[in-house]
């Protein structure tokens, strides 16, 4: 009579042993492996990084390389309250926004990717908040140190290019043109639309007419002016640009839109020196200003803080 309730005693008790152990291990991997001015790292946090960095480097690292990424990352996520900045997360979505659409997705489906290879959007976040803050900090405390003469943008730009002259830069003013084409529309139309804006740039001479005339045509959109310079630019289009008459078309583009054309307004020659040489050179000037100044801040960082192992 005895055995069925003792049976029954014994599977509520192997139920409650099986609760418990389960209950147990969120707490083990979350246990604190460093202390940092009273902010915890947890085992959890030294996995998780552990796969971002294999996700994006396709390399294991060391677990003594993540502890200090992460301490470092600490370090720099406290300065968001010691400088007092704001609106952190809306740039924070936003570069992860930025960096799904790079890989051709979208931020769930980025997320849900990070998933897949058991990485939380969270940790991925807190390091590109992280490095925002510390690009933020660093710039602002050590402004003077990025102001470059241009005696120091010309050498800098010299060591790998002793002979040479950098090239002249310009000011474009466009107009862009769309001839639109809806989407899921057969190739046909495209090239019909394409035909047209050869026929348009046949007899575009200047902007004032040229532009008057493109709004009076049927599916076609005249987009404000816009302006960019040598810098910004590819060196492609800089070399079409360069080739094309003030007053005339470039040649015809299909994009996702329809077919796209610009009309070069003006071309000036930068006041300002924006030639695409110098704008590497200053670049690369602010790199190597960057790394220095991270480096000794951080070092005094890590001097001041408590940091404590468990």
């Amino acid at each position: 009579m005895l055995e069925k309730p003792l049976a029954n005693t014994r599977k509520i008790l192997l139920l409650l042993a099986f609760a418990f152990a389960a209950a147990a291990l969120p707490a083990r991997a979350q246990q604190v492996v460093v202390m940092v001015n009273g902010d915890p790292i947890t085992s959890f946090d030294i996995d998780q990084r552990t796969r971002l960095n294999q996700l994006t480097t396709q390399k294991t690292p060391t677990r003594q390389a993540v502890v200090d990424e992460l301490i470092e990352e600490k370090l720099k996520l406290q300065l968001l309250k010691r400088f007092n900045i704001e609106g952190m997360d809306k740039d924070v979505d936003s570069a992860f926004a930025n960096m799904a659409r790079r890989a051709r997705l979208t931020p769930q489906q980025m997320g849900e990717q990070l998933a897949r290879s058991g990485v939380t959007v969270g940790n991925l976040k807190s390091r590109i908040k992280a490095e925002i803050t510390w690009n933020q900090v660093v710039r602002g405390r050590y402004q003077s140190s990025f102001q470059f003469s241009e005696k120091d943008i010309m050498a800098k730009w010299q060591e790998s290019n002793p002979d040479a002259k950098p090239a002249v830069g310009y000011d474009y003013t466009l107009r862009p043109i769309l001839f639109v084409v809806p989407r899921g529309s057969p190739s046909s139309l495209t090239e019909t639309r394409r035909k047209e804006a050869e026929a348009l740039r046949a007899r575009f001479l200047n902007c004032q007419d040229g532009i008057r005339m493109a709004r009076g045509m049927r599916d076609v959109a005249v987009r404000g002016s816009t302006m960019r310079t040598s810098a910004d630019l590819p060196a492609p289009l800089r070399e079409i640009l360069d080739k094309t008459e003030i007053g005339r078309l470039t040649a015809p583009e299909v994009t996702q839109d329809g077919v796209e054309v610009y009309a070069l307004c003006r071309r000036e020659q930068s006041s300002a020196d924006n030639s695409p040489e110098k704008r590497k050179a200053r670049e690369e000037l602010m790199a190597v200003q960057f790394k220095i100044k991270a480096e000794a801040f951080m070092k005094e960082l890590r001097g001041q803080a408590m940091i404590e192992y468990r």
